[in-house]
């Protein structure tokens, strides 16, 4: 063994980052991010702002933080948001100071966020780790729209119609999750977050 080798740190600690979770409407993200983070104790959910009215089984404070327009406003104006997207009518932002925070502490901090507002995280801060979910097929994106039952027929055409201009923008991520069967797809995920919380540049050397 080389002296070199002999004075090498004995432990090692990871460092956390911002993990980004996309893809169109149906396609699972929120699923997918319930399971992870119930999984690991090293991943926390960063809980957006939004205006968009709230669905059944939602709770203010758990999916989203749910505000109205004008105090969404009121906080883009004062920075509080790392990024903001205006996605079917409604405005979404991801607060900044509070990913910061669960960084620097060294955890994973997951958000679940459309193809928008994966753009703007990623234009907001490189160094995130981007995942473009992806769903098994166009029909099954349909039915698990239609199976919500969280929207009118309307607003699923809706989100069907902007579906393939998302669909194409998958290239543009780090990684691509088929979410075809759920307990694959989060097994997926977890190999994703211990590739890259086992990265060298993340790494703190203990003693």
């Amino acid at each position: 063994m080389t002296a070199e080798a002999a004075q090498a740190p004995t432990r090692f600690v990871p460092g956390g980052f911002l993990f980004v979770l996309s893809g169109p409407s149906g396609a699972g993200k929120g699923t997918l991010v319930d399971h992870l983070v119930r999984l690991r104790a090293d991943c926390i959910f960063a809980i957006s702002s939004t205006t968009r009215p709230k669905r059944e089984g939602e709770a203010d404070g758990v999916q989203y933080r749910f505000v109205t327009r004008e105090e969404f406003e009121a906080k883009r104006v004062q920075g509080y948001f790392l990024e903001t997207a205006t996605v079917h009518g409604n405005l979404y932002g991801t607060p900044a100071n509070e990913v910061d925070e669960h960084v620097r502490q060294g955890r994973v901090v997951v958000l679940d966020v459309d193809v928008q507002g994966g753009a703007s995280v990623r234009r907001a801060r490189p160094d995130a780790v981007s995942v473009f979910v992806y769903p098994p097929s166009f029909d099954a994106l349909r039915r698990r729209l239609e199976g919500r039952g969280t929207e009118n027929s309307d607003a699923v055409e809706r989100r069907l119609a902007h579906a393939p201009a998302e669909l194409a923008e998958w290239r543009t991520y780090d990684y691509l999750v088929v979410n075809d069967e759920l307990e694959a797809a989060v097994e997926r995920l977890t190999a994703i977050v211990d590739a890259e919380l086992a990265r060298v540049r993340r790494l703190d050397a203990g003693v």
